[in-house]
């Protein structure tokens, strides 16, 4: 007994890699048929661990490990959170692959189950938000160590010989598009699967082969969605995956195509895995994400081999959204995985640029009984504009709204320009009321309640040379009346929490119909009525300004030098000259980081107050004066 089980360790220790590390002098994977082509997600025994598992609200959540494979003689076992209805079977089942900084969370895998979905979240990145089982950095770091006495101790994610992880990494070269060798990567020749985004995918697809043996999961129904990071992640698994029937990825998967390397790009860039998606994939992109360029967005709709590409875009939003966007793609999901409706057919805009008459837009959509609202957004700030000498910041590009009107039939709307020898990029969006609210988790795992979805078009974009050709008339001259908060105001502005404040935010000011004035003598000037005295608290980027207000039937003016906003670190603002952002809040934080002496700090500054007295401010007025 004794020599078998000698034997049986021997072989274990033994055990034939997942993927054979390339040595000096060997060549890495080519193509992205190449980087594939070894790896067989069904092959190695998953050697399935359930580290925590308890019931909240009748989901059965569990906190897991399982094998991605052996690479340089050890395993690699990544963590994940598996929840699903309790006693429930045959069930579609959903992957969820989590952002840079996020955690595998819990909350997720129950909002999930609610929805009748078995749910895995896969912990690439080593960190675990659940119920009596959380694992931060802090503890990521114990683990590493080995720790085993130190109370906080969590058994989490083991990437064996290589480097997995992400915020943090175990090696300080380890980065996302890093595809150089290093002691801690599988290969030790510049190569794709040295690459943080080859592992995740590993696992990712390896998660896939975990819920297809589950007893609860109909294993001909699985889909994926991921947000950032796990945006791409989950491009990269749908691209390579066919198991897959329907993919959403959000902030991610559209924009990473410029990497100095051109083996990364042939294998690990979105365009070459973008080619390879068969399946159905909804894109959930913010018009103003830093992460998935919606620039990007026709190119991906080009590139996908699907027949249903969608897209849903808010204006103004960056890395995240509100619930009647977000939602949209839980509802694409459910119609593949669990028979719900189709969507409404995805809106179409066209825009002719016509000499004497103006850019004039044509929008056409699936006119249901439940339409709520009809709108067309467009920018001048475009991919090639510049601002201030600089590229245009996709995070602050301002969005123009124009409401379409039907006549004869025709939906139509002239959009009006301040620049005629620059781009134009316009889409339109149609919301869909529903007949009861619908629940879900947001981007970052917090619960949401909507009653209505959006739909996108894909965008339309002119160069500068067609807009110019054209020879359209500026009719969207520069002004300094920010904002007369008449009918439709609020589609210039935007908030991520509409339920918890009235605060506003709008990147009116990045715009050169608003731009600030070139002079120190000018001023801010809100006119607001607040019912009660209250504190008003204004931002300006990273620079805040307040005042107090005596409430009461009359109008209040807010009028703010430059020198009247200071950021955390106590510096007081020069001139109105390049402000980007403006806030209006009943309170505002905001940090500023900086270098003393070589050591990198961080100072907060908060100004106003999260209890609002009486209802919300009524703004009259927002100028330059």
């Amino acid at each position: 007994m004794k020599l078998l089980l000698l034997f049986a360790l021997c072989c274990s220790a033994l055990a034939e890699d997942t993927l054979r590390s390339l040595k000096p002098g060997e060549q890495a994977p080519q193509s992205f048929d190449a980087l594939w082509s070894e790896f067989d997600p069904r092959k190695d025994p998953l050697d399935v661990e359930v580290l925590h598992e308890y019931e909240e609200d009748g989901v059965v959540v569990k906190v897991i490990r399982y094998c991605v494979g052996t690479f340089k003689g050890q395993k690699s076992m990544v963590a994940a959170v598996y929840g699903y209805p309790k006693g429930a079977e045959n069930l579609p089942a959903l992957v969820n692959a989590h952002g840079g900084g996020q955690y595998a969370d819990a909350r997720a895998v129950v909002s999930n189950a609610k929805r009748g979905y078995a749910t895995l979240t896969v912990s690439w990145a080593g960190r675990i938000a659940s119920k009596g089982y959380g694992v931060n950095p802090s503890v990521v770091k114990l683990f590493w160590d080995s720790k085993k006495d130190d109370p906080k101790y969590r058994v989490i994610t083991d990437w064996g010989a290589i480097d997995g992880y992400h915020a943090p990494c175990r090696h300080p070269r380890s980065a996302s598009a890093r595809i150089a060798p290093h002691e801690l990567t599988l290969d030790e020749v510049d190569s794709p699967r040295n690459s943080l985004w080859f592992l995740a995918t590993m696992a990712t697809r390896r998660g896939i082969t975990f819920l297809e043996q589950q007893p609860q999961v109909n294993p001909d129904k699985i889909g994926m969605y991921g947000h950032s990071m796990g945006g791409k992640i989950t491009v990269l698994t749908a691209a390579s995956d066919k198991r897959l029937k329907v993919a959403v990825p959000t902030c991610g998967g559209i924009s990473n195509n410029e990497n100095s390397s051109a083996l990364y790009n042939a294998t690990l860039g979105d365009i070459v895995n973008l080619q390879h998606i068969t399946c159905p994939i909804k894109f959930l992109s913010p018009a103003n994400d830093f992460h998935g360029n919606f620039f990007d967005i026709p190119q991906a709709f080009d590139l996908v081999q699907s027949e249903d590409v969608r897209v849903t875009a808010a204006p103004h939003h960056n890395h995240q959204d509100t619930g009647q966007y977000t939602i949209a793609g839980f509802e694409f999901i459910d119609h593949y995985l669990k028979g719900a409706p189709a969507l409404p057919q995805s809106p179409e805009i066209s825009v002719s640029l016509e000499a004497g008459k103006g850019a004039v837009a044509t929008v056409s959509f699936e006119e249901r009984a439940n339409v709520k609202s009809v709108d067309v957004f467009y920018t001048q700030q475009g991919p090639t504009e510049k601002v201030n000498g600089k590229a245009a910041n996709p995070r602050f590009k301002f969005w123009h709204h124009a409401k379409p009107v039907k006549v004869d039939g025709v939906w139509t709307v002239t959009l009006p320009l301040n620049n005629p020898s620059a781009s134009l990029t316009a889409y339109a969006n149609v919301e869909y009321a529903f007949a009861q609210p619908e629940s879900a988790t947001s981007y970052y795992y917090s619960m949401f309640t909507t009653d209505s979805m959006v739909i996108s078009s894909v965008p339309q974009m002119y160069t500068a040379e067609q807009v110019q050709a054209a020879a359209l008339p500026a009719t969207l001259p520069a002004t300094t009346e920010i904002e007369n908060f008449g009918p439709g105001w609020e589609r210039g502005w935007f908030t991520y929490q509409p339920e918890q404040s009235w605060a506003i935010k709008t990147n009116k000011l990045y715009n050169p119909v608003w731009k600030a004035p070139d002079t120190q003598n000018s001023k801010l000037s809100l006119q607001v009525k607040t019912e009660q005295p209250n504190t008003l608290v204004i931002r300006l980027d990273d620079y805040v300004a307040s005042q107090e207000l005596p409430g009461g039937e009359a109008a209040q003016e807010v009028a703010l030098n430059p020198s009247d906003f200071q950021n955390a670190k106590g510096e007081l603002m020069a001139s109105w000259l390049g402000a980007s952002q403006l806030e209006i809040a009943p309170y505002i934080s905001v940090r500023s980081r900086f270098n003393h002496n070589g050591i990198v700090k961080s100072e907060k500054l908060e100004r106003g107050t999260r209890n609002w007295k009486g209802s919300a401010p009524e703004f009259i007025s927002l100028r330059w004066q």
